[in-house]
């Protein structure tokens, strides 16, 4: 039963509390009486008892039971409820106050999306008037009525009105239907099904969130900006006939890219949507009324085929141009896009950079206007103090008559992008000036707009550059922390080294992040499952194989990471030992007496068993690594507190924990040392006895005990150890070795 309503926590409540029938729900999967899980607030009226006095109780309500009771319908009752069939009754049944009333009592089973049965619903109506009134020969007490019954169908109609919302069949009927039309109920009805309501969703529904709607976003978002870069240089700029032509040219990605967006329109149709409750909406009238009350007219309005009008021969291509620029809304679409893609970095510096340069663009278009209007205005013979004048100049190319001759368009406009570009960013360099009154005007609009664009634009891309950089510096602070701190406190060389060496590998590997830190805000729910799924290596052990996932879960939340750098001890004799600790990667040694007892490596599991409550295990070896460590462990505190809360796998523990345990660290569970055969012996594989499986070194194979075997001591250790060699399990696997007793070589052989 705890299973089943954790599956669906919250389907009863909405399912029930809305009708006010006398009903309860019982769990048919519990197989001793079928206990109940919710009762209406009708069947506590109806009965006298409160709900925490019905909860859990026997379904077939035998504490509804009196001196009037007849015993074969309640057998039979109980009968029906093992057999998970339907039935109907008429039985007397009494108040908590003792009062008697007759009850026609509805049993229906609930299946799930599977066909199990895992619910009754039991309705209850008081039928006492009724009863009452008809003669008594009529009826006999704890008779069975058969679903066909004319006198039942209605109060069995009235006690399935509660599952409209279990069964998908119900709600598509037809309500007027079903107060008129009596015969429905003729047939056999379908047995409602019990299920997490799945979601609607219509043909042919794009998902915001889905790749292909990312991409398109970022097609359309190109399309947008050629638009914004197009439109204002072909009004600006195409006023000759070899202007016109040129912009003709480009006519067919103009109606390309009036294409897409109309494509996007109709995208938009079909594109699901986040309410403003937080649900993703699939319904597609909601869509097209969200989508038409938010940016359809922009969208529509910036989708006109305005190079249609060609086909008519519009001679006026200004005008067109002029037209189209009513596109430029959909820049309005890139606000919506910022606040996407706000959480990338890169994206968003790119977006910004691109709105200064198209900010430019416009400005170099409206400077080139204003000269090219003053020189159109004024008399060619003596007026020639405009910028287009003085650039014709400079370049040999003076205009004659104000109308021919001058610069090339090229060049007039990368003059005027270079003249906005350096206003926007400085006060300008001189050689391209503001000579009349409306050049000095729109200059002085510029220096303006590029002081705002300073602190809106450059003022987000610093905040962007540093958010970029701020794991880079957060590691260089804490690395010049580090160092003061060995400065300060004139730690010895090799104490500095291998601090420095730590702090650098612990950051190659999490890159600065506290995992603890970070899941310290989560719910536990959610913190269990991610620590699940980060100690998955762990908690694959053999020993946590008949452990339940609650445990699994309980266990993962006091599982920890560390690191041991080559030489580092992890632990020494006669420490205290706090945890159990499984090797990921890596591998150490552990010593007694400068004498090897077990070399260990990725996979193998080190500690203490639990066996008797004593408060400190002190350890019998030391455990020193021999290459770059990452470990997992857990420390004995809390899996003491876990194996408290599941005492049913306490045991199992306890009894297997010596098998996993590739060596044991508690005092009084030493192995044997003894010598050893000459080390051309580990070449030959031969058969040993069968030992204690303690010392075993588990997943080498002979080359690698070798390799071990002749690493040279590193600097600073103790003086040269002697090893405990090994000898073959068997020819089937003649890597794997196991120390043996009396055995004892040094390292160099």
């Amino acid at each position: 039963m705890q299973t089943l309503l954790a599956v669906h926590p919250t389907s009863l409540l909405p399912l029930c509390t809305p009708f006010p029938d006398n009903f309860i729900l019982a769990n048919a999967q519990v197989r001793r009486g079928f206990p109940i899980v919710y009762c209406s607030d009708g069947f506590c009226d109806l009965t006298g008892f409160a709900r925490t006095e019905v909860m859990q109780k026997n379904c077939s309500c035998r504490f509804l039971c009196g001196a009037e009771t007849s015993e074969p319908v309640l057998q039979r009752i109980e009968k029906v409820l093992e057999g998970k069939q339907e039935q109907q009754a008429e039985v007397c049944f009494y108040k908590k106050g003792g009062a008697a009333f007759w009850c026609l009592l509805d049993i229906m089973p609930i299946k799930n999306e599977k066909g199990e049965v895992v619910l009754f619903l039991v309705s209850f109506k008081d039928i006492t008037e009724s009863r009452g009134k008809s003669h008594p020969s009529d009826r006999k007490e704890g008779e069975s009525k058969k679903p066909g019954s004319s006198h039942l169908r209605a109060a069995r109609r009235q006690g399935r009105t509660v599952l409209h919302r279990l069964s998908s069949q119900f709600a598509r009927q037809d309500r007027g239907e079903m107060k008129i039309n009596r015969n429905v109920f003729e047939n056999k009805p379908s047995i409602p099904e019990y299920k997490v309501a799945s979601v609607q969703k219509a043909h042919f529904i794009l998902l915001h969130y889905s790749i292909f709607k990312a991409l398109w976003d970022w097609l359309i978002l190109v399309a947008t900006f050629y638009v914004a870069v197009t439109v204002p240089y072909n009004v600006c700029f195409t006023s000759t006939e070899d202007s016109l032509s040129a912009a003709r040219s480009t006519i067919v990605s103009d109606i390309a890219v009036e294409m897409l967006f109309i494509l996007d329109i109709i995208l938009n149709f079909r594109t699901t949507y986040v309410s403003h409750s937080g649900q993703v909406v699939y319904e597609p009238h909601s869509i097209c009324i969200h989508y038409v009350a938010t940016w359809f007219f922009v969208d529509l309005i910036a989708a006109l085929p305005f190079d249609l009008l060609y086909i008519f021969n519009v001679t006026v291509t200004s005008l067109v141009h002029l037209l189209k620029t009513v596109r430029l809304l959909r820049l309005l679409r890139l606000l919506q896009k910022l606040d996407r893609y706000s959480q990338y970095s890169a994206m968003v510096l790119t977006l910004l950079m691109s709105v200064f340069a198209l900010l430019a663009h416009w400005m170099a278009c409206i400077w080139y206007v204003i000269g090219r209007k003053e020189m159109e205005s004024n008399d060619p013979l003596t007026w020639d103090i405009g910028w287009l004048h003085e650039l014709g100049k400079r370049l040999e190319a003076p205009y004659i008559n104000n109308s021919a001759g001058g610069p090339s368009i090229r060049s007039a406009y990368i003059a005027s992008l270079y003249f906005t570009l350096s206003s926007l960013t400085s006060v300008g360099f001189g050689n391209v000036c503001a000579n009349t009154d409306a050049e000095k005007i729109f200059s002085i609009c510029t220096m303006l707009i590029g002081a705002l664009m300073h602190a809106v634009v450059f003022g987000n891309v610093t905040a962007i550059i540093q958010r970029m950089y701020s794991r880079r510096s957060l590691y260089h602070t804490r690395m010049k922390d580090l160092k003061d701190f060995i400065r300060v406190h004139r730690l010895p060389q090799q104490l500095k080294q291998r601090m420095l060496e730590y702090f650098q590998t612990t950051w190659s590997v999490n890159n600065g992040i506290d995992a603890n830190e970070l899941l310290r805000d989560f719910p536990d729910e959610l913190r269990a499952d991610v620590a699940m799924h980060l100690n998955k290596d762990i908690l694959q052990l053999p020993i946590f194989e008949t452990a339940s996932r609650g445990c699994l879960r309980s266990l993962s939340l006091h599982i920890k990471t560390s690191f041991c750098a080559p030489g580092e001890y992890l632990l020494r004799q006669g420490d205290a030992l706090q945890a159990n600790y499984f090797v990921c990667s890596g591998s150490l040694e552990v010593l007694r007496d400068s004498v090897v007892l077990a070399i260990l490596g990725k996979g193998d599991l080190i500690g203490a068993d639990l066996a008797g409550r004593d408060p400190v295990i002190k350890t019998n070896a030391d455990v020193k690594a021999l290459t770059y460590c990452d470990l997992q462990y857990i420390g004995l505190r809390g899996l003491r507190e876990v194996l408290r809360l599941y005492p049913e796998y306490a045991s199992k523990f306890a009894a297997d924990i010596h098998q996993d345990l590739t060596f044991n660290l508690r005092e009084g569970s030493e192995m044997e040392v003894g010598a050893c055969p000459p080390p051309q012996a580990l070449s030959r594989p031969r058969v040993p006895r069968a030992g204690s499986r303690a010392g075993v070194l588990r997943g080498r194979d002979g080359e690698l005990v070798c390799s071990v075997l002749a690493l040279p001591r590193l600097r600073g250790s103790a003086a040269p150890c002697r090893y405990v060699p090994a000898a073959f399990l068997s020819s089937a696997q003649p890597g794997h070795f196991q120390s043996q007793s009396k055995s004892v070589c040094s390292r160099g052989g």
